[in-house]
C-alpha cells in the first residue's frame, strides 16, 4: 500500500487535516427558517441549538397558543434544515475519504 514511511506519514497528515476541515465545516452549519406568515424567524446551529429569534408585528395578533405552536414549528424546521446540511457535510466527507 505505502512504499515508504514518508508516504504513510503524508497520508496520515492529509487525513488529519481533512478531519479538522470536517470539524470546521460542522461548526459552520447554520440554518434560518421563517414562519409562513412571516411572524417568526429562527436561526439554529448545526446541533439545532437556537442562535437567534426575530419577531415581526404579526405576533401581536397571535394568541399565546398560536405563538407557541408557530415558534416551535419554525425552530423545528430550522433545526431540520441544519441537520440536513450537516448530513450533506458528512456524506461529502465520507465520499472523499473513501476515494
Amino acid at each position: 500500500m505505502y512504499e515508504t514511511m514518508d508516504e504513510l506519514m503524508a497520508s496520515v497528515q492529509r487525513r488529519l487535516y481533512r478531519m479538522r476541515d470536517l470539524a470546521d465545516d460542522m461548526a459552520g452549519v447554520r440554518a434560518r427558517e421563517t414562519a409562513p406568515d412571516g411572524s417568526i424567524t429562527a436561526e439554529v446551529d448545526g446541533n439545532g441549538a437556537l442562535l437567534n429569534l426575530e419577531f415581526s408585528q404579526a405576533i401581536s395578533r397571535m394568541s399565546p397558543t398560536e405563538f407557541e405552536s408557530t415558534l416551535v414549528a419554525t425552530a423545528g424546521a430550522a433545526a431540520r434544515r441544519a441537520f440536513e446540511q450537516r448530513g450533506q457535510v458528512v456524506i461529502a466527507f465520507n465520499e472523499e475519504v473513501a476515494e
